[in-house]
């Protein structure tokens, strides 16, 4: 009776973890369809334009604002867009493998990419980050610092817009 107790709670706990990595790398995220177009913000604007892309893939999650990942080819410069100091690239599931958040966070710290805006606040505190990088795009959503503070229940920094009423 002993090893089949012991047989038992094995089997439970291996399948909770297949359950667990199943959930969170699969289950609950989607496919985007192809886009042609990506939002960035040019220096001095007041909100994101459209810019033309191809070979977009993408991927997004209801179950969280920053399970957002998405690749593509795009011809832009840098230069005349909004640069984005704070970027850190999010791991991406395994199975979508043309974004890798190391070699990006590398690229950055050489400096052979560099981090532009998307979309300020696309959801409240969350920002579309955009990395460019010989011809090619990687985006993401990151919190911000207003949503870092309000996501904490601390009050939000100067400059910050009026958080969302809960």
């Amino acid at each position: 009776m002993g090893k089949f107790l012991v047989l038992l709670l094995v089997a439970c706990t291996l399948l909770a973890g297949v359950g667990a990595w199943y959930f969170q790398t699969r289950a609950f995220y989607d496919r985007l369809p192809e886009q042609t177009t990506i939002q960035l913000t040019p220096l001095a604007a007041t909100s994101a334009q459209d810019f033309p892309v191809t070979n977009f893939r993408g991927i997004d999650s209801d179950s969280s604002p920053i399970r957002y990942r998405a690749c593509f080819d795009i011809t832009v410069d840098a230069a005349q867009l909004t640069p984005y100091e704070r970027a850190t690239p999010l791991i991406a599931p395994g199975w979508f493998d043309c974004f890798d958040a190391a070699a990006l966070s590398d690229a950055l710290a050489e400096g052979s990419a560099q981090a532009v805006l998307g979309v300020a606040n696309i959801r409240y505190g969350i920002d579309r980050v955009i990395v460019l990088m010989d011809g090619r795009g990687y985006a993401w959503h990151q919190i911000n610092p207003c949503g870092a503070a309000h996501f904490d229940g601390d009050p939000v920094p100067p400059g910050c817009p009026p958080p969302p009423e809960r």
